[in-house]
Parts: C-alpha cells; sequence; structure tokens
C-alpha cells in the first residue's frame, strides 16, 4: 500500500529522522557515525530531500533559502519529508524535491554556505561540510 502523500524519492526517510531521534538522545561518536550511514545509503537509493526556495528575483535564478545561525554562517535548510517542513509553522514556502547527492554535491561548491541543516525545526541535525564529505565517502 502506499501513501500518496509521499514521494516515492522522499519513502525511506523516516530511517534518517529515527536515526536523528536515537542521536538527540544519545549524542556519541557511534550514533553520530550511525545516522551518517543511514544518510549515505538513503542517498544511494538515490533518496531527496525537500528543500526551500526563495521566490524568483528578476534573473530568473533558483536560490535556496539559507537560514542564518547565530554565528553569522548561512547553512541550506532541507527536510526529510512534508510534515518535518511544516512544522516550522512559517508561511508555506515554494519547496521542491531534490536529490540527496546533487544537494550535498552543490553544498560542498558554495563557499558562502556552511552546510545543510536536516529538519531545522525538529529532528535536527547540522551536516557541515566535513560530515557531507562522510557521508560522500570524499575523506580518506
Amino acid at each position: 500500500m502506499t501513501d500518496h502523500k509521499t514521494d516515492e524519492g522522499l519513502q525511506g526517510n523516516e530511517k534518517i529522522e529515527e536515526a536523528i531521534s536515537g542521536l538527540q538522545k544519545e549524542a556519541s561518536q557511534e550514533m553520530l557515525a550511525h545516522t551518517l550511514t543511514v544518510i549515505r545509503r538513503r542517498m544511494k537509493e538515490d533518496g531527496q530531500f525537500i528543500i526551500a526556495v526563495e521566490p524568483p528575483k528578476g534573473d530568473g535564478q533558483i536560490r535556496l533559502e539559507a537560514i542564518r545561525t547565530e554565528d553569522g554562517k548561512n547553512w541550506w535548510a532541507a527536510f526529510t519529508s512534508f510534515e518535518e517542513e511544516l512544522k516550522g509553522g512559517g508561511s508555506v514556502k515554494s519547496t521542491f524535491l531534490t536529490d540527496i547527492r546533487k544537494l550535498f554535491e552543490l553544498t560542498l561548491q558554495t563557499k558562502e554556505i556552511e552546510g545543510v541543516i536536516l529538519n531545522p525545526w525538529n529532528r535536527t541535525i547540522m551536516l557541515d561540510k566535513y560530515l557531507i564529505e562522510i557521508i560522500l565517502g570524499k575523506t580518506a
């Protein structure tokens, strides 16, 4: 039975939410490694995240919405499910689905972005470029 509210690319992302939940209860290296492994597995299954985009400016370029943290750094926000996205309670923004791998690759190429905050409102994990490189298998 398929849930029509869940796009195929998002199916399986609940495993990421469960891993993050475990990490929030027990912040250890082992739980972090497990969470990164779960994210990598979803990426290899061609999983997708939901990303919020800013309203287009005159140049027609699509820009991902960035969140500025207290230290002044900019992060992109991504969500594992529409339920997570709606927990922000803000105005409904333009969102679309993106391939997890593509989002991570773009993050590594974008100097002014620190990383990706997954599910900023609830099951949150901040994936900086170092963690993203681990997920992508780029670190030695």
